[in-house]
């Protein structure tokens, strides 16, 4: 608990690292010169980057937001959540729900209110939970609010009655498969099984067409920069070295006066709010949402991106979630059998050998030794 605010022109301090240097120059090259392959090339060209590999980096990058998020309080203050995919399916899920309100007339059954599954199941009326979704504003507004708002409840419920450690992973898996089981009714109307699927419309433009598609890459990657660029700056900041104290040393913390539990709550809260976005985003470029993404695994594997990448760093949470899952995506192909046996020797090896994770093996690799601190001069006499 000695660590000391660093102060400095705020700028210098958040990209100062050259770690988030280099990952925000990354991020921001890859956000222009991906569209730019996919729109300018003539179609057929070698050089065009097709649909498909856009929107699966896309989808790359709305993960390494929620690794962030994850990050930020495993890493950083030390709880291990096991239950974040269920703030990103929520996230999802309002994006999902302002999405089935553009379709309209265009549906299936033609009803210009009632979304197709509702007029499947005989829904005679839209239920009250879905007013409003037809507004983006108030849909955006939803996908930050659900996710904090039950990160709250659940957090000060959890803080308060001071659960800590492998019980409270505990509870936030149960949570997330709690509401997969409940997503999973067909009488809760958000699609049951099935979930949310064919949409239409994104403001008012076409979701499938390539300038669509290329607005919704540029904004995972905005999301992205802004997300960790919000994270760092509360790493920093001096209730940043608070939440580190509490991870480092949460009984000590509190006997000198900080309230933990208020801290471990907006810190938990926050986190909750970034991988609602991150699940926002996710949504119309995969054009899918259903309670499988619910699934207790998927909370596990994003601690498993984070373990691989690294960390309480930022950006080898981030690296991390993108080297699994292009490796999942590579071995689900080439050999579907064995993907998930290799990405639990993976965990087992980084946890064993890499405690910080392949960013931290190339710090330590690429980090100079200190310099030699030259003797003290001898004062002269007069």
């Amino acid at each position: 608990m000695n660590a000391t605010v660093q102060k400095g022109p705020l700028l210098t301090l958040l990209v100062g690292e050259r770690g988030t240097a280099v990952f925000l120059i990354i991020v921001a090259i890859v956000g222009v010169i991906v569209p730019v392959l996919h729109l300018v090339p003539a179609e057929g060209s070698a050089l065009q980057l097709s649909g498909y590999t856009m929107t699966l980096i896309g989808k790359y990058m709305t993960y390494a937001l929620l690794a962030v998020a994850v990050d930020l309080v495993w890493g950083y203050c030390g709880i291990l959540s096991l239950g974040h995919a269920a703030f990103f399916a929520l996230g999802g899920y309002a994006m999902g729900m302002y999405l089935m309100r553009q379709i309209g007339t265009r549906g299936v059954y033609g009803d210009p209110v009632l979304p197709d599954f509702m007029v499947f199941l005989n829904y005679k009326e839209l239920p009250w939970f879905w007013h409003g979704f037809d507004m983006f504003w108030f849909a955006m507004l939803m996908v930050a609010v659900v996710p904090g708002l039950l990160a709250l409840v659940f957090g000060w419920l959890a803080f308060r009655s001071r659960v800590t450690g492998v019980y409270l992973s505990i509870i936030t898996q149960a949570l997330t498969y709690a509401l997969m089981l409940a997503f999973f009714r067909n009488d809760m109307g958000f699609g049951g099984n099935n979930g949310m699927t064919d949409f239409k419309d994104i403001l008012g433009f076409a979701i499938n067409t390539p300038t669509t598609r290329v607005a919704l890459f540029v904004a995972s990657a905005v999301a992205l920069i802004l997300g960790y660029l919000a994270c760092r700056y509360i790493t920093l900041s001096r209730a940043g070295r608070v939440v580190q104290a509490i991870r480092d040393a949460e009984s000590r913390t509190r006997f000198i006066g900080y309230r933990v539990e208020s801290y471990k709550l907006w810190i938990f809260t926050f986190s909750a709010v970034l991988a609602g976005i991150a699940g926002a985003l996710y949504v119309p470029q995969v054009g899918i949402i259903n309670p499988s993404e619910f699934q207790p695994i998927n909370s596990i594997e994003v601690v498993i991106w984070v373990a691989v990448g690294g960390r309480g760093m930022l950006y080898g949470a981030a690296a991390g979630a993108v080297i699994v899952n292009y490796a999942k995506t590579f071995f689900t192909a080439a050999l579907p059998e064995f993907w998930l046996y290799a990405l639990g020797l993976l965990f087992v090896v980084v946890t064993l050998f890499l405690p910080r994770g392949f960013v931290g093996l190339l710090d330590r690799f690429g980090s100079k030794p200190p310099a030699a601190t030259p003797p003290q001069a001898k004062a002269v006499p007069a």
